[in-house]
């Protein structure tokens, strides 16, 4: 069986676009009201008909799946490229509060939408785990294995408590912060479950 199209996929796909934003943006905003809208309330509120907007979104779910706020950031790091870890922890949390401030009220009917259906039915979409990917980012341990002709590294992140398993990654030269520890120690920080960072923070050098 062929996977469906959405409704904005083809034809004219900037206008549609368009029209489903204006649908969301209606979702978030009675949302924060307190409501808990339907299809046709938000086409109310964007003031697009209510035929138009189920092309869009045939339920009430799908449309509040949709107004599930965009956080999938990669990092939340910005322009901080500090290599002080404590600085860089206390710039992803900073922006992950303010994420959550602004934007409770959907996180909250996120939340509920993920719990009220049994497991097979759980949309994961909604729940990645996405503060541990960005708190990682500042704080990982890893492997420089090979600098590129781009000046990019290839570098992998291993898995506690297991150094030589892990994830590869081809980062940036501004995201990876070389430190001046012995190759043994760091192996024996990884297999201690993070015993012992404290050394490797205070190694850390500026990349290059």
């Amino acid at each position: 069986m062929g996977m469906s199209m959405p409704y904005e996929a083809f034809g004219r796909t900037k206008q549609k676009l368009r029209t489903r934003d204006a649908l969301i943006e209606a979702t978030r905003a009675l949302i924060a009201d307190g409501l808990t809208p339907n299809v046709e309330d938000a086409a109310a509120r964007a003031a697009i008909s209510r035929t138009t907007a189920y092309r869009y979104f045939p339920n009430q779910r799908g449309l509040l799946i949709a107004a599930h706020p965009e956080i999938d950031r990669r990092s939340l790091l910005g322009a901080n490229l500090s290599r002080e870890p404590s600085v860089r922890l206390a710039a992803v949390l900073e922006e992950f509060h303010r994420i959550v401030l602004e934007t409770e009220p959907q996180l909250r009917m996120a939340l509920r939408l993920s719990l009220d259906h049994g497991d097979d039915q759980r949309d994961t979409s909604l729940r990645r785990g996405r503060a541990i990917a960005w708190i990682e980012e500042a704080l990982s341990p890893g492997f420089i294995i090979e600098e590129l002709d781009d000046g990019r590294y290839t570098a992998l992140v291993p898995s506690v408590p297991t150094p030589a398993a892990g994830s590869l990654f081809i980062l940036p030269r501004e995201r990876v912060h070389p430190v001046d520890v012995p190759f043994t120690s760091v192996v024996k920080v990884i297999s201690h479950w993070g015993a012992g960072a404290g050394e490797m923070a205070r190694g850390v050098s500026s990349p290059g």
